[in-house]
């Protein structure tokens, strides 16, 4: 399913969302609006640069070793399911039907905030696509990759009024599993998403 185009210009500047960026884990009851979520997805990998597809966040060597996955529970026009986010036309793939949340936040040591969140975004890394090119310093590319993804989506998500906090404690192998990682395939960071209470 296609995405809402991403907007390149609003209100709110980068030096007042580096101002109000905070961790939050308290969350409204309103459901995400998917055009919101559509502008966070490419903020942390859309594409930027259609000639080249250089993506967002920098890739050393542009190799792009992250996945993108949303694990959705209440946005609006959007099914609750398990989703990949396909940067090349900015749409979203259907992996799982159904909501995940009460799976991920279990996988996420019973972080209270991943399951009050509307959805949550799960990066995870393939880091062959890395070291085959790098060796074993395209470990330390690959967690540098995630931490620019991670600030992306905070900056984001604070310009939009949209709550997140990167979330690094989880079962690995758990959350691999709600979001059907392929064999290979490890995952690094989950940020669950709410508008902040008011």
């Amino acid at each position: 399913m296609l995405l809402p185009e991403p907007r390149i210009y609003r209100d709110v500047s980068l030096e007042e969302a580096i101002l109000k960026r905070r961790s939050i884990r308290e969350y409204s009851e309103e459901p995400l609006r998917l055009e919101d979520l559509s502008q966070i997805l490419w903020a942390a990998q859309g594409i930027t640069d259609p000639s080249r597809m250089f993506r967002a966040a920098p890739s050393a060597g542009a190799t792009y070793p992250l996945e993108v996955y949303l694990v959705v529970k209440e946005v609006v026009d959007l099914e609750p399911g398990v989703y990949r986010y396909i940067p090349a036309n900015h749409s979203l793939q259907v992996i799982k039907e159904g909501d995940y949340s009460y799976h991920l936040y279990r996988a996420c040591l019973n972080q209270r905030w991943v399951l009050d969140a509307k959805a949550n975004i799960v990066i995870t890394a393939v880091y062959e696509r890395t070291t085959s090119v790098y060796g074993e310093r395209g470990i330390r590319y690959v967690h540098m990759e995630a931490g620019h993804a991670g600030q992306s989506i905070y900056l984001q998500s604070t310009a939009l009024g949209i709550g997140t906090v990167a979330i690094g404690a989880f079962y690995d192998e758990y959350v691999e599993e709600v979001v059907g990682c392929e064999p290979g395939e490890r995952a690094l960071y989950v940020f669950p998403l709410g508008y902040i209470k008011e």
